[in-house]
């Protein structure tokens, strides 16, 4: 894994992020806050989780001891949770671009929420994140046209690779 492939995958972030959203923008106050059987109840709760935990991570790489979970302190309105998902991905990318390659196979350690001390190495980290994002994502598809949203496009990675 090379720093070259993790901000591939931080642009392919950026990008479906950037499509989610388009559709997130579109949908009703009451499709955005609708009770849907998933991981998280609605569409809102499910991207506040993704934002904020590519948030986490973003202070965990930068190593804040006291990470701030968005999905706890955030009480923004739709258009804000939207633009402040999409900022946080931009600063994903970033953190990456800056990273320094040598450093990928090196460890972090980090608090998690429950306020265990866990360990793993930053290729994991930035895999990791990417790939939390994809499958909650996917989840979004699912619970927008259970509110009868349709318009869904793909996010695929490999249709990312054909642009």
């Amino acid at each position: 894994m090379t720093k070259q492939y993790f901000i591939e995958l931080a642009t392919y972030n950026i990008w479906a992020t950037d499509i989610a959203c388009s559709w997130l923008e579109k949908i009703s106050e009451n499709q955005w806050l609708q009770q849907v059987t998933s991981s998280f109840n609605s569409i809102q709760e499910t991207s506040l989780h993704i934002m904020s935990a590519e948030n986490a991570w973003h202070q965990r790489i930068n190593n804040v001891e006291n990470v701030v979970w968005l999905q706890k302190e955030f009480k923004g309105k739709k258009e804000e949770q939207i633009a402040l998902w999409k900022t946080v991905s931009l600063n994903l990318k970033k953190i990456i671009e800056d990273f320094d390659e040598l450093q990928l196979q090196s460890t972090l350690t980090f608090k998690r929420l429950n306020g265990d001390e866990y360990t793993m190495p930053y290729y994991q980290v930035f895999a990791h994140v990417f790939n939390h994002s994809t499958f909650h994502r996917g989840q979004l598809v699912t619970m927008l046209r259970e509110v009868g949203f349709t318009e869904v496009t793909s996010t695929d990675l490999l249709n990312f690779y054909r642009l």
